[in-house]
């Protein structure tokens, strides 16, 4: 099929990858004829077996000795109060309290830049893939593109399946380990990929999770990636102002392993959504990733989508932590815990809390703030504890369940008096967060009904505040951050057209990146704007700049250099190219 942009056959930048890539091994069990184009089993259980004589699970397990969780092994906790103090005659009764997580490192290359698969949890991964009509030309090339570099950073202990969808939807590839054969196989599956028919995104997603619920075997960490570029023509479909009416409510969509997620006995499927160009259903594919529990990003610009699948398989290959939840016990009363997407409660007498983190990528960070009532003190105690905070979580290579006990403690000082008081900046940088991402969610609804003029002032309000805190007045670089992303959506609503085509996305996507404080891709780049590398891990970032660096094999670059690298990537005849 020929690209009527570039003049070229539509796979010809991707055979570089597949040219590079080992031929199958005599002997190999299956051969690459009967994974690609042929008929389905009614049971996807033929997923490879997981090798033990990998080595995965030979991990030393997590250091759980030391309560402050300072080990590198152990997930590290630590507190700030707002203020050190409280006179003990007065009271308070929205105290609040940060709670700071940060996961442990890991290594993901060796020194020889090998991936060293001992040092962390594999992973099934599933792509669903939208190959409507509207995906063909220089769309299908990017992501045979993007797909060859996720299906050439799997290692040999990940399993890779690939799902295709356009009116109806099939399994190209089932789960199979991404060794030598493996990969091959996974890259003429993708190779084999061809545009054309409608959106049925509701039965690719469907398969998708069928693939990962049939299997036999299971690897620690699974996932779905998710990428279309258009509306679902057949179970979703949109009224006006850009709300999505459901024929199939979304939820509907979803098996009870994904609507449970709070419930431990079921298996964890994260769902991450990428709307990609300005025609994709915004709405629904936030709805799937926020009730799965992955995030939605925003593809603005061709050229971008291998670094936002890059950005997503870096956090997705460095899990260090499962399982996680953070109990908070207290000795006053516990007020509110402010967790964003993160279930939490706080039982009836306010004595104790809990928040369900689940799983954390390696030097991931979240901060949550808990409320509580300080009372006024009669003794003449010169200290008061205020909570405790211990967490329990499983390491995924090790299959070891870690517990931290009393891993930090909050203690104010409580004098007769005490002069003026510096509000601690970890703790308002949160608060400014949580209040910007509640205004671009009122911003949004406002813009939903079209009011844009509300919408606008809503965010302006908020940029106005956030610049007048204590951490706003220090040019904190989350505060400044924040204030740049309230700018962006004030013009992505500056008319009807304009959040139509871009602004409900951006907004989307940036709702979805602060309600899990982990990153998304949104508008055309992943890591040039520093909005979008708030939540970036080292591991992320890693994996982004190796998707840049292969660019005609040069250094990583800007969103526009990189638009005309690629251009004139498309104009080199078939064959092998200069990366």
């Amino acid at each position: 099929m020929m690209d009527p942009v570039a003049g070229r056959t539509q796979d010809d930048g991707y055979t570089t990858v597949f040219r590079r890539t080992p031929q199958p091994r005599l002997g190999s069990s299956r051969s690459t004829s009967s994974l690609v184009g042929g008929s389905e089993p009614s049971c996807f259980d033929d997923d490879e077996v997981l090798d033990d004589e990998l080595g995965i699970g030979k991990r030393s397990p997590c250091s759980v000795d030391d309560p402050s969780g300072s080990s590198m092994m152990a997930l590290n906790i630590t507190t700030h109060p707002e203020v050190p103090a409280v006179p003990r005659a007065a009271c308070n009764d929205n105290f609040t309290v940060l709670i700071h997580l940060k996961a442990p490192k890991t290594s993901i290359f060796d020194g020889s830049q090998n991936r060293n698969q001992s040092a962390r949890a594999p992973v099934d991964l599933v792509t669903v893939l939208d190959v409507s009509g509207s995906m063909g030309g220089t769309k299908l090339a990017l992501l045979k593109q993007a797909m060859g570099f996720v299906v050439l950073n799997l290692g040999p202990a990940d399993r890779l399946s690939v799902i295709a969808f356009s009116s109806t939807a099939s399994r190209l590839f089932p789960l199979r380990r991404m060794t030598d054969t493996g990969r091959q196989q996974a890259l003429q599956a993708v190779n084999s990929l061809t545009s054309k028919g409608g959106t049925n995104i509701a039965e690719g997603l469907r398969k998708g999770f069928k693939v990962l619920l049939d299997r036999k075997c299971k690897n620690p960490v699974a996932s779905i990636m998710l990428l279309s570029d258009g509306q679902d023509t057949y179970s979703i479909s949109r009224t006006g102002m850009g709300i999505s009416k459901h024929r199939v409510d979304v939820k509907s969509l979803l098996p009870d392993s994904v609507l449970q997620q709070n419930n431990p006995a079921v298996s964890k499927i994260p769902v991450h959504t990428f709307g990609f160009g300005v025609d994709h259903d915004a709405t629904s594919m936030h709805s799937i990733s926020r009730i799965s529990g992955g995030t939605f990003s925003f593809v603005e610009a061709e050229s971008v989508i291998q670094d936002a699948f890059a950005q997503c398989i870096g956090g997705l290959l460095s899990v260090v932590v499962q399982e996680l939840e953070v109990e908070i016990e207290t000795t006053v009363q516990l007020g509110q815990l402010k967790t964003g997407s993160y279930q939490s409660s706080v039982d009836a007498v306010g004595k104790t809390g809990l928040i369900v983190v689940g799983d954390m990528y390696a030097e991931e960070e979240k901060d949550f703030l808990a409320t509580v009532k300080v009372p006024v003190v009669q003794s003449c105690q010169d200290q008061q504890l205020l909570l405790k905070v211990k967490c329990v979580y499983s390491d995924p290579v090790t299959k070891e369940t870690v517990r931290l006990e009393e891993a930090s403690q909050v203690r104010i000082q409580r004098p007769e008096e005490t002069g003026e008081l510096t509000v601690s900046l970890e703790v308002d940088r949160q608060r400014n967060r949580l209040y910007a991402a509640e205004a671009m969610a009122e911003a949004r609804v406002a813009a939903e009904r079209g009011d844009l003029s509300t919408a606008v002032s809503i965010l302006e309000a908020c940029h106005r505040t956030l610049s007048n805190t204590a951490s706003g007045r220090a040019r904190d670089r989350l505060c400044v951050s924040l204030c740049a992303e309230l700018r962006e959506m004030q013009e992505r609503m500056a008319n009807r057209r304009v959040y139509e085509s871009t602004g409900r996305a951006y907004v989307l996507s940036g709702l979805s990146s602060h309600s899990w404080q982990r990153a998304t891709a949104r508008g055309d780049s992943t890591s040039s704007n520093s909005v979008l590398q708030a939540y970036q891990t080292p591991s992320m970032m890693d994996m982004v700049t190796q998707s840049q660096t292969m660019i005609l094999g040069g250094p990583p670059s800007s969103s526009h250099t990189r638009k005309k690298q690629l251009r004139q990537a498309r104009s080199f005849p078939a064959g092998p190219r200069p990366w």
